[in-house]
C-alpha cells in the first residue's frame, strides 16, 4: 500500500510507487508520476504533468507542476520532469513547460534546493546544484552542474549559468555565467573563480591552475571574447589532464548570444 495521508487527495489515476509517502492535506493530480521511496510532506499540491523520480524529499508547502505564468500558455500538455535523490524544501514552486519553448522544465539528480525557490517555465537544472533561500529563475533559463545560486539570487530569462559557477547573495543575473566562475553585484560582476568548490570536487592542482589561466584570458588580459577563447583553446595543450575542463568553458563561451553576453 502506498503510504497516504487519510486527508491528501490524491487522483486515482496518478501514479505513485507503493513506497512513496504523502502527508496530510496534500492534493497529487491524475497526471502525476511518483518513484521510489520519495516522500512528500502536508500542504503539498502538485499537479500537471509532472514526474518525479526516486528518493525525492518534498517538503511542506510546495507547489510543483503548475501552469507557467506565461499569457501565451493555452492549456497545452506540458511537462515538469525531477531526477533523483533531490530534496526540495518549504514553498517551493516549480512550473511545467511551455509550447514556445522545451515543452518541459527539468530538474537532474542530487541538488539540494532550499526554501521559496522558483523554477519559472522551460528551465533547465543539472545535477548536485545548490539553490539557496529565495533563489528565482525567470522561463528558459539553464543552470549546468554544481552550481550554488547564493540567497535572493535573480536570473534574468534565458540566462545560461554554467557548470562549477557560483553567484553570492543577491546577485542578479542579466548575462551569462560562464563555467567556474564566481558572480556577485546587482547586476552581477566576475570577482573570481571557484577554486575551493573544484578542490573539494577532486580537481588536481593542474586542473585548478587551468582554470586559473582560463580567468585570466576571460577576465584578467583585457581581450575580446574571440581572443581570449583562442587563449583558453591553448591551455588544453599545456594542462592535458584539462581538457575535459577547457571543452566545457569553449562550449559554453561558443553558445554565448551578443545581445546576451557574460558576466564581466
Amino acid at each position: 500500500m502506498v503510504h497516504i495521508h487519510p486527508t491528501a487527495l490524491v487522483d486515482p489515476a496518478a501514479e505513485l510507487d507503493s513506497s512513496v509517502k504523502v502527508g496530510p492535506y496534500t492534493v497529487i493530480g491524475p497526471h502525476v508520476r511518483v518513484g521510489a521511496d520519495t516522500t512528500i510532506g502536508p500542504h503539498c499540491v502538485i499537479e500537471g504533468h509532472t514526474t518525479i523520480g526516486a528518493e525525492n524529499r518534498i517538503f511542506q508547502f510546495s507547489s510543483l507542476g503548475a501552469v507557467p505564468q506565461d499569457k501565451k500558455y493555452a492549456g497545452e500538455p506540458c511537462e515538469l520532469v525531477i531526477g533523483d535523490r533531490n530534496t526540495i524544501r518549504e514553498f517551493c514552486t516549480f512550473n511545467i513547460g511551455s509550447p514556445t519553448g522545451r515543452a518541459v522544465t527539468r530538474v537532474g539528480d542530487d541538488n539540494w534546493i532550499m526554501a521559496y525557490v522558483h523554477l519559472a517555465h522551460d528551465c533547465q537544472v543539472g545535477n548536485h546544484t545548490i539553490f539557496a533561500n529565495n533563489s528565482q529563475l525567470a522561463g528558459h533559463v539553464e543552470v549546468g552542474d554544481w552550481v550554488i545560486l547564493g540567497g535572493f539570487t535573480v536570473v534574468h530569462q534565458f540566462v545560461r549559468i554554467g557548470a562549477h559557477a557560483m553567484t553570492a547573495m543577491c546577485a542578479l543575473l542579466f548575462a551569462d555565467l560562464p563555467p567556474f566562475v564566481m558572480c556577485q553585484g546587482q547586476p552581477a560582476q566576475a570577482r573570481s573563480m571557484n577554486f575551493e568548490g573544484l578542490r573539494r570536487r577532486g580537481f588536481s592542482a593542474a586542473r585548478v591552475s587551468a582554470v586559473k589561466a582560463m580567468h585570466k584570458a576571460l577576465y584578467r588580459s583585457d581581450l575580446t571574447l574571440d581572443a581570449a577563447m583562442q587563449q583558453i583553446q591553448a591551455i588544453s595543450a599545456d594542462v592535458p589532464d584539462a581538457q575535459p575542463d577547457v571543452a566545457l568553458m569553449l562550449d559554453f563561451l561558443r553558445q554565448v548570444q551578443p545581445q546576451r553576453g557574460i558576466v564581466r
